[in-house]
């Protein structure tokens, strides 16, 4: 049986004034906020086999916070139905955009424009190494073994790698999507103009 989409760390009930708690304190959420520029083809971040719902959990805010679409690629190891994400407390699911795919083959043929960047631990080539493009398809595998050799060996030219600094053997999927995904924003241009959003 799968499991059902955890509930957050640390998420208090909501107060009297709707505002969210953690920990005891009121998020500050009348401040503005420092926005970017959102792209008329924004990316498209596919996970592949995804296990642990916290890792999507954290993706998905990720995908809402830079108007980037998500994709579920294959089987899941949690549940996403209305009722699971409402128990989890992941209040910001309806700013996400969601396509649920039965194959990698499925997503291309749903978004055949979409160039692949495949995303690996073992990939020889730095993800700075060559330039991203808006609409690209940053392409992750699961938690515990990644991507598929077959996959990587028929994408090798599109296969890359985060460097690390440190002795580890990967990066937390989550952490690799966000160093990716902010860095390919960053070079074609979404935060050249920043600007305060009132909320």
């Amino acid at each position: 049986m799968r499991a059902s989409f955890v509930k957050a760390q640390g998420h208090d009930p909501r107060d009297g004034s709707g505002s969210p708690r953690y920990k005891g304190r009121v998020a500050k959420d009348r401040r503005p906020r420092l926005r970017g520029t959102p792209l008329a083809r924004p990316f498209h971040v596919v996970l592949v086999d995804p296990e642990i719902p916290q890792n999507t959990g954290n993706i998905a805010r990720l995908c809402a916070a830079t108007a980037s679409r998500l994709h579920l690629v294959g089987r899941l190891g949690f549940r996403i139905d209305e009722k699971s994400v409402r128990r989890a407390g992941v209040d910001y699911w309806h700013l996400v955009e969601i396509e649920q795919h039965v194959s990698l083959s499925h997503f291309r043929n749903a978004h055949p424009d979409a160039r692949l960047r495949l995303f690996s631990a073992v990939a020889t080539k730095s993800f700075l190494a060559e330039p991203f493009a808006p609409g690209d398809a940053l392409v992750f595998g699961k938690e515990s073994t990644g991507l598929d050799e077959d996959l990587l060996a028929e994408h090798a030219d599109a296969c890359f790698g985060i460097p690390t600094l440190g002795p580890v053997r990967s990066l937390n999927l989550a952490n690799a999507a966000g160093i990716v995904l902010f860095e390919a924003l960053r070079q074609v241009g979404a935060f050249e103009r920043p600007f305060l959003e009132a909320l």
